[in-house]
């Protein structure tokens, strides 16, 4: 006997499921894993992972720079992660639009991890209407082009990350092109990219938006793409759409049921898309919702991060029943109205009345002498989500979008930053 420990030997198939399985646990279930494997500290062989050290839950937010960018300003202090939104599918590759524009303000975005050194600074392809994902992914060299030039994007501006928001393999959105190989194809890109990604020297996130409603998940291998992504973002926003003309909660957390709203006009069109097999059932969406379905299936809660608006909906010509809620209305007056306008000109108005709906666990506001309904979450709304999450063991929240939050004190991120600093202490 040499004295050494006897060496175990590990094939890279079996070294790729460890690499897959690492990425979300701790340091001292990693050492158990080396031990179990026969591995000391004196010992030759080395288990090496794409592990990445997540402090939970992760506040992530999307960011789109404003007009009067200042990056000193992002009050990255109060982030775990942020997402620089968007690059596109441009000729096969990711690329910004205008990168004579964007890039610099990414390499500005980049420099203030020097304020928060554990700030993850990733960027997204894609965003709603984006096209070009279903040509990107169709074929092994068309998704080779993409994974490959999204490695050297990362590696020019020195991310640590990948948001992947296609929407929607599979189901066209805004009238992009989707096929019936989206499903498999999405597949296959995400484990491109997670083994491009795992090429690097340090550890590399990738992330994918997913839809907050049940039908996009019939679109999608979900238990196969979770065995390459770090995190789903769930956009539980757009609950209802900005083309609806039936107000509603946009944003909610609480499961209401069909029940619940019996009576309302509401109810009469929910049920008539369930009967027709348009929808899967006949309830609101909602964050509970989404979440119990996804983990139903096999979701690693972990994995799951939920969404918040940071910016609300606004209905016209609403019947004053049931204070406007769940109504036909007049149609939309604004499909998008960032919450730092919500705060300067609605909340301080007396004109309209906030209004808490306990089952939805989500505000809304009326204004009866203009018959307009606004619907958003405000700092009790995603402080209540922060603490969802938090006790449902989720990965975290994220939001769409930074930029539209208020500047003053006692905005949405620090209502969500607040409710975390019990778990991030």
């Amino acid at each position: 006997m040499n004295g050494k420990q006897p060496m175990v030997a590990i094939s890279n198939q079996s070294l790729k499921k460890i690499k897959l399985s690492l990425r979300h646990v701790t340091l001292p279930l990693i050492l158990v894993l080396i031990v179990a494997l026969g591995c000391t500290p004196n010992s030759n062989q080395v288990v090496e992972t794409s592990a990445t050290e997540t402090s939970y839950p992760v506040i992530m937010a999307y960011y789109v720079p404003e007009r009067d960018f200042e990056p000193e300003k992002v009050p990255v202090e109060k982030l775990t992660h942020i997402i620089f939104s968007f690059t596109n599918v441009i000729e096969g590759e990711m690329k910004f639009r205008h990168p004579d524009e964007a890039g610099p303000l990414l390499e500005a975005l980049v420099r203030q991890k020097e304020r928060n050194p554990d700030l993850k600074v990733m960027i997204a392809c894609g965003g709603w209407g984006a096209d070009g994902f279903s040509d990107m992914a169709l074929t092994e060299d068309s998704r080779t082009k993409f994974i490959e030039s999204a490695g050297e994007f990362i590696e020019k501006y020195q991310l640590d990350g990948l948001d992947m928001d296609w929407e929607y393999p599979g189901i066209s959105g805004a009238g992009t092109k989707a096929r019936e190989e989206d499903t498999r194809n999405f597949t296959l890109l995400m484990k491109g990219l997670r083994e491009r990604l795992d090429s690097f020297d340090k550890p590399k996130l990738l992330t994918f938006a997913s839809a907050g409603w049940k039908r996009y998940y019939d679109f999608i291998e979900v238990n196969e793409v979770m065995k390459y992504a770090d995190f789903t973002n769930v956009m539980t926003y757009d609950q209802v759409s900005g083309e609806s003309i039936f107000t509603g909660h946009h944003t909610p957390l609480g499961n209401v049921k069909s029940q619940d709203i019996e009576g309302t006009p509401v109810y009469d069109h929910l049920d008539s898309l369930y009967k027709s097999g348009k929808n899967l059932d006949p309830d609101p969406r909602s964050v509970e919702k989404i979440v119990d379905f996804l983990i139903h299936e096999g979701v690693d809660p972990k994995q799951i991060v939920i969404g918040s608006a940071f910016y609300g909906r606004v209905w016209k010509g609403v019947p004053p029943v049931n204070n406007g809620l769940y109504q036909l209305s007049g149609g939309i007056q604004i499909g998008w109205m960032a919450y730092d306008q919500i705060r300067e000109k609605y909340e301080p108005d007396s004109s309209f009345t906030r209004f808490w709906d306990d089952k939805a666990k989500a505000p809304y506001m009326y204004n009866s002498a203009d018959s307009l309904m606004v619907s958003y979450d405000d700092t009790v709304s995603v402080a209540l989500k922060t603490n969802f999450a938090i006790e449902k063991g989720l990965g975290g929240i994220m939001f769409w979008e930074l930029g539209n939050d208020t500047k003053e004190e006692g905005s949405l991120l620090d209502a969500i930053f607040n409710a975390a600093q019990p778990k991030l202490e």
